[in-house]
């Protein structure tokens, strides 16, 4: 991992469900940096939610909207932006957000993901007679995609929130990113 400048972006990857709203968050507290989370940007802007989007546009005008966002807000300067799962699907979308800052894969395996996610309605991509095998196949296809832009990888298996903001606090320091105030 090369050095970066100590204002970098940290951008979050990772599947439905791996935290990276909520570590996202924390982490920008901690760091105090603005907060994004591309979804919800997307919904803030078209006054829709993303399940609407699909419906309406399919996925494919989602992930046109969402490549839209990441552009336009990692062209920002210091900030932390947590990206939909969906995000590195497109090539153009890894290598904008590999360029701009710094990458954390927040690592979850697919039957905790199902865990996190098996009663919210508002994932488009779960809504199948079988989610859990859906999490698997998005795992299959992702999981490497997060890794070639990852500048670390974090695994939520077991960790608080607290301790994940932790482990990617010290990552980033480690990292010449974001020497962030004592707390």
């Amino acid at each position: 991992m090369q050095p970066r400048d100590a204002n970098a972006n940290v951008f979050f990857v990772g599947l439905m469900g791996a935290g990276k709203t909520t570590v996202g968050r924390a982490v920008a507290r901690r760091l105090d940096r603005p907060f994004f989370d591309s979804d919800h940007e997307i919904e803030a802007r078209t006054g829709a939610r993303i399940s609407t989007i699909f419906e309406l546009e399919g996925e494919a005008g989602f992930r046109d909207r969402e490549a839209q966002t990441i552009a336009e807000l990692s062209g920002r300067d210091n900030i932390v932006l947590a990206t939909g799962g969906g995000a590195v699907l497109r090539p153009e979308n890894r290598e904008v957000l590999k360029s701009r800052g710094l990458v954390v894969y927040l690592r979850a395996n697919p039957h905790d993901l199902w865990l996190r996610t098996r009663r919210d309605k508002n994932r488009p991509l779960l809504q199948t007679d079988d989610p859990k095998g859906r999490l698997e196949a998005l795992y299959e296809v992702r999981d490497p995609l997060y890794r070639e832009c990852a500048d670390f990888v974090i695994e939520t298996g077991r960790p608080s929130v607290n301790g994940l903001v932790n482990m990617v606090l010290m990552q980033l320091e480690m990292a010449g990113v974001a020497r962030h105030p004592a707390s």
